[in-house]
C-alpha cells in the first residue's frame, strides 16, 4: 500500500476524486479549477498536489514548487482520523478553529460559505479515506 501522501498515493487519489460524481461532478457544475496541496504541519512545504481542471484531477504528483489554490495541512494523526471516519460541517469548523487542519494557503471562510464548494470539500475527505495506505 503506497504511503499517505505519496506519488501513488495522490494518482490514486485523483482516481477516486474523479469517479465521485458528488466531488467531480458537483465541482465541474461550478467550473472548478484549482491547484490543491496536502501536507503535514510544520513541515515547511506540502507533500503532494492536485490539480483540478472543470472539476476533474488532471495532473497529480509529489509538490515541486507548483503555484497553489490551497495548502492544507494537519498533522498525520489528524488527517488518519479524518480519512478513517469522514469529515462533516461541524467536524470541519472545529478542526479549523482548533487550528488541527491550517489553511497554509486559500481562503476557509469563502470555501464554507459557499455550499457549492463546502459540500465537495467535506466529500474530498471521504475519497481520501477510499485510497489504501500504510
Amino acid at each position: 500500500m503506497p504511503a499517505l501522501f505519496s506519488d501513488q498515493w495522490v494518482s490514486l487519489y485523483g482516481d477516486a476524486w474523479n469517479s465521485d460524481p458528488e466531488l467531480s461532478g458537483a465541482l465541474a457544475k461550478i467550473g472548478f479549477n484549482s491547484t490543491i496541496a496536502y501536507g503535514f504541519q510544520g513541515e515547511d512545504n506540502p507533500r503532494c498536489y492536485i490539480k483540478v481542471e472543470g472539476g476533474s484531477v488532471t495532473e497529480s504528483g509529489a509538490y515541486s514548487g507548483q503555484p497553489l489554490s490551497w495548502d492544507l495541512r494537519a498533522s498525520p494523526a489528524d488527517w488518519d482520523k479524518w480519512m478513517s471516519k469522514g469529515l462533516g460541517m461541524m467536524s470541519l469548523g472545529i478542526a479549523y478553529t482548533t487550528g488541527k487542519l491550517k489553511f497554509k494557503v486559500g481562503d476557509y471562510t469563502a470555501m464554507v460559505k459557499n455550499p457549492a464548494m463546502a459540500g465537495p470539500f467535506i466529500k474530498s475527505f471521504s475519497a481520501m479515506g477510499r485510497v489504501p495506505r500504510d
